[in-house]
């Protein structure tokens, strides 16, 4: 590729729609008139020759470097995407919101921050008594979980699920997560609080494998034996630590009817 490219596209003659963008300079824009594959595009032009006439391609945008070409070709094949005969490439995907999701919103595009699932993992490192008295969720022994804690932000809401029983809690997050050995509760420090789990100090000298720690305003949690779920109903449930539930429309209602909190109010 050169230093700086053209934007071209193909317009049908028959109807005059665009159906397909490239970037090039020079011939490189008639190159496609002589593709014989069995692509989309191909049986496009054929159709087009077949009807005695020739593709429409005009220059679009010109002297392009690459990351602005790259950037031109995503936003038009988000855009037209549907009509296009391109294979959308991968460059920028996440920058881009997905295809039909217009109907509703979602964490990054039209919020900043998130409601998710949370997976307490209860078990020799981490207690539901714990979390709900002094107000925190935590992850870790490993990187995987690690990870997954660290991919929550300060102000994401959480549903806090208990495997075997259903959700406890719904809380907004108020620090994003740090090792569990720099987290105060008040003015002192986590470990030192009477913790129900003996064990959450395990690794505590290992930034991959201690627990990690993020604070939380819980807005409404109950104990375990209260914990709230609809079996086969297709409530969204998961083994990760953390899943968006912007996709989980029921499982959102089901929490916000069960916990009479409105999830929305707190995410910005």
């Amino acid at each position: 590729m050169s230093a700086e490219d053209d934007y071209y596209v193909y317009i049908d003659p028959r109807n005059f729609e665009e159906f397909y963008f490239g970037k090039g300079r020079g011939s490189r824009k008639e190159a496609h008139l002589s593709d014989s594959s069995d692509s989309e595009k191909a049986k496009r032009i054929a159709a087009i020759h077949d009807a005695g006439l020739e593709p429409i391609i005009r220059v679009i945008a010109r002297e392009l470097s690459e990351h602005d070409a790259l950037l031109v070709e995503k936003t038009l094949l988000w855009k037209l995407g549907r009509q296009l005969t391109n294979i959308s490439s991968g460059h920028y995907a996440s920058n881009f919101r997905p295809h039909n999701t217009l109907h509703t919103k979602l964490t990054g595009f039209d919020y900043q921050c998130g409601f998710y699932y949370y997976n307490v993992g209860e078990g020799p490192h981490r207690s539901w008594d714990d979390y709900k008295q002094f107000g925190f969720i935590s992850g870790g022994q490993g990187i995987r979980w690690r990870d997954a804690m660290l991919g929550f932000k300060k102000g994401d809401v959480v549903a806090a699920y208990l495997k075997g029983r259903g959700f406890v809690g719904i809380g907004k997050l108020t620090s994003e997560a740090i090792p569990i050995s720099q987290v105060l509760i008040g003015s002192r420090p986590l470990l030192s609080q009477n913790l129900a789990c003996k064990n959450m100090a395990d690794n505590v000298s290992s930034t991959d494998l201690c627990e990690y720690v993020a604070t939380v305003q819980w807005l409404k949690v109950v104990d375990r034996a209260e914990a709230k779920m609809k079996r086969k109903s297709g409530i969204f449930t998961t083994t990760h630590v953390r899943a968006s539930l912007d996709g989980q429309p029921a499982t959102v209602a089901f929490l916000e009817e069960v916990f009479g909190v409105n999830v929305r109010e707190h995410v910005v």
